[in-house]
């Protein structure tokens, strides 16, 4: 009773503190996934003159609305006009008014990432001097309030629900089919199918207000949900509640049809035979594979709806990474959601279906590829979010990535001993098995001593029943004869009192003919009467003799079905008493204890992988947290350097994805007006220190007017600065400044932005 009760204890603690931890893990604000890498004017600048506009740069493209980008004057008045534009690339700008006074503004943006997370952010910049100003730059984002915690919370139940739906269901198909007749095994998919849905329709409610003012009231404004309706985000959202439509068919007949033709399969029977598709026919293998093939494509289609929508679908090679994190996501779900039915099955199901070491088994050699998968996709995906090793401890985003290995290396090792615990099982059943067959092989030769001697003393009865129904035979003769002699003698005595009789009637007949003749007229009618009378006794008496006899039936039918009810009832007592007794051998076998205490500690660890899993979504890769930095430290350094001192700066981060090729590349463009212009480029590495690549070039572009673009080639100064005179702009305008950066014979990138010329 202690090995029973004490497990389910330890479940409901492990599980409770998992799920505080992830809770709490997920309260934590979010950070964005794009980052400011740049602005004109810079952060904390000081211009001479008034600019015409304010533009932001951004690490990846960005959604903006009308209110994205506000510019505060320094009593907090508007000073922005017209809506944001997109001049190119990554770069947003809103025109300001003319006439701007010298003082401190405020830069105010909110946008929303490429990969559907809001960013929110405020710098400041000066106009002749710097001012006091009465704008706060620490508001509060839209991510950081109570809707933001319940579209976080929202996400955590979307993939948990995700992961129980379609690993349990993977479960049931490659490691256990009779588990689909289980009741607990089908109340878990189930529960991950409704889990997924309500979270799904929560975070489409919940999207608008989460990417704009945060308020809880606009939870239900119809607008913003229509808006939202015509975003990625919302249009994967939406394809995830047809996709879950087609998930419920699947359940349907996952637990309806197949669970009808998966046999009740022996535990301790062979992988082979243990719920195996053979076992019923073409028609269950054809079943068997049409969900196979329908399941996989929903679970597919499921996880793209994540992939299209958020890291995978932006930065580096988004074609390879998106069905990379598909098959990341579907071997996370195999694993996990596996893991967690397995689970549910060592714990509640019933005696006459237990889950045997054969499905252990599979599932071992089913969680082993799908460990192996995660590490291929997983390394493929670090690479491509860090980007170097420095960033696995210098970003947050690194920081949670090493406590998500840490915690799968946790659970591998639980596995090892889970799988420790199925072998000691499988070598106690074997053992067990040899016991049996050498019990019954002695069993055998008694029972053959037994029928041996029974024959003999059968044969003896035989012979002695022969010799008694000898004997009764002469008795039987004896008293036949003896009863036949006493009616010989009866039927003489009968036959002279009827002579006697005869005479005395012929004596009476002579005398009294008359007196007879009219006695013979009297009684005859009278012996009628008499006989009629006797008839109708007879009649009367006879009908309670039948009443009775039907009675004593009735009563024995009766008496006959109370002990066929007592005996259904006593039998089923009898199976409820050997079902129990087999649940506390069950439980009180050691083995099986063993792994159900490895199989628990395994699904803790998971609950808690899960969060930080959901935690890492929702936060700024380390790639472009360092880019970010870099051009921070770039602008910072430039009036140190020397940078900086034309009449146009402009910083952007690059990355060319090989070998060392990260950096930050600035121009100087002086005088920045019509006619001849000085330009410097100079290379940075994410360190700030000067570095030389290959080759450097520059185009420049006037979309406005089909000018462009025109090549600029720098001539090599000294290590990270390159620098070409008398460049030739024709006219003054918002021209797009292109810089190409090689580093390698096959590594380079283009990366660009707008500068206002004249």
């Amino acid at each position: 009773m202690t090995q029973t009760i004490a497990p389910r204890v330890r479940t409901l603690v492990l599980l409770f503190l998992a799920v505080a931890g992830a809770l709490l893990a997920g309260a934590a604000p979010v950070s964005a996934h794009a980052a400011l890498t740049g602005s004109d004017p810079a952060q904390g600048a000081v211009v001479d003159t008034a600019p015409s506009q304010v533009s932001l740069t951004f690490s990846e493209p960005v959604a903006v609305g009308d209110d994205s980008v506000r510019v505060l004057d320094p009593k907090g008045e508007r000073v922005d006009k017209g809506d944001p534009a997109n001049p190119s690339g990554t770069t947003y700008s809103v025109r300001l008014v003319s006439g701007l006074p010298d003082g401190t503004y405020t830069v105010a943006y909110q946008v929303v990432s490429a990969d559907s997370h809001p960013v929110a952010g405020a710098f400041t910049f000066s106009i002749g001097a710097p001012s006091e100003t009465t704008v706060s730059v620490s508001a509060q984002g839209s991510d950081d309030g109570l809707v933001g915690w319940l579209y976080g919370f929202g996400r955590y139940v979307s993939y948990a629900g995700f992961v129980v739906l379609a690993g349990g269901a993977a479960f049931v198909l490659a490691c256990w089919a009779p588990g689909a007749r289980v009741r607990a095994v089908q109340r878990l998919v189930v529960s991950g199918w409704l889990a997924l849905t309500a979270a799904t329709l929560g975070l489409l409610m919940l999207r608008g207000s989460y990417t704009t003012s945060g308020k809880v009231g606009d939870v239900f404004d119809l607008e913003l949900l229509g808006d939202v309706l015509q975003t990625k985000t919302g249009a994967a959202l939406v394809s995830r509640l047809l996709l879950l439509a087609a998930a419920a068919l699947f359940i349907a007949v996952l637990f309806g049809a197949y669970a009808r033709t998966a046999d009740a399969v022996e535990p301790d029977r062979d992988a082979e035979d243990d719920g195996g598709d053979d076992d019923g026919g073409p028609d269950k293998r054809d079943l068997t594979l049409g969900l196979a093939l329908g399941g996989t494509v929903v679970a597919a289609g499921l996880a793209a709806s994540w992939a299209m929508s958020e890291h995978a679908s932006q930065g580096l090679q988004a074609g390879v990474a998106m069905p990379v994190d598909v098959v990341h996501l579907l071997a996370v779900a195999a694993w996990l959601g596996g893991l967690t039915a397995l689970l549910v099955a060592l714990y509640r199901a019933p005696v006459e279906t237990p889950v045997g070491r054969d499905a252990v088994r599979r599932f071992s050699r089913l969680a082993f590829g799908s460990v192996v998968t995660l590490a291929v996709t997983g390394v493929y995906q670090s690479w491509r979010q860090l980007g170097s090793w420095s960033a696995f401890t210098d970003t947050r985003y690194g920081q949670l990535l090493l406590v998500k290995i840490a915690l799968v290396a946790v659970m591998v090792a639980v596995a090892f001993l889970s799988r420790r615990w199925t072998q000691r099982l499988a070598d106690a059943r074997v053992s067990e098995a040899a016991e049996e067959a050498e019990r019954t092989e002695a069993t055998e030769r008694a029972e053959e001593a037994v029928r041996a001697e029974e024959a003999e003393r059968t044969e003896e009865a035989v012979r002695a029943e022969e010799a008694v129904r000898a004997e009764e035979a002469v008795r039987v003769k004896a008293t036949v004869r003896a009863k036949e002699a006493v009616r010989a003698k009866e039927a003489v005595r009968v036959r002279a009192e009827a002579t006697e009789r005869a005479k005395e009637a012929v004596r009476a007949e002579a005398t009294k003919r008359a007196e007879e003749e009219k006695q013979l007229a009297g009684t005859a009618p009278a012996e009628a009467s008499g006989a009629s009378e006797v008839s109708e006794a007879s009649m009367a008496v006879e009908p309670p003799k039948a009443s009775g006899a039907s009675d004593a039936f009735d009563a024995e039918k009766a008496e006959a079905g109370q002990d066929s009810v007592r005996a259904a009832q006593l039998a089923r007592q009898r199976a409820a008493a050997e079902a129990a007794r087999q649940k506390r051998l069950r439980d009180a076998d050691p083995n099986r204890f063993g792994l159900r205490r490895s199989v628990l500690a395994e699904a803790g660890v998971a609950v808690v992988l899960l969060a930080v899993t959901t935690v890492l979504t929702q936060t700024e890769p380390g790639r472009t947290e360092q880019d970010a930095r870099a051009a921070t430290a770039a602008s910072s350094s430039a009036s140190a350097t020397g940078q900086g001192s034309g009449a146009v700066s402009l910083t952007m981060p690059f990355d060319t994805g090989g070998k060392s090729g990260k950096g930050v590349v600035s121009i100087d463009l002086d005088p920045a007006q019509a006619g001849d212009n000085a330009l410097h480029v100079y290379v940075e590495g994410p360190d700030g220190t000067p570095v030389d690549v290959p080759e450097v070039k520059i185009a420049l572009t006037l979309a406005a007017q089909n000018i462009g673009p025109l090549p600029v080639a720098p001539d090599h100064v000294t290590t990270g600065h390159w620098s070409a005179s008398r460049v030739q702009i024709p006219m003054a305008g918002d021209w797009k400044v292109e810089v190409t950066v090689r580093t390698s014979d096959i590594d380079q990138v283009t990366v660009s932005k707008n500068a206002q010329i004249g």
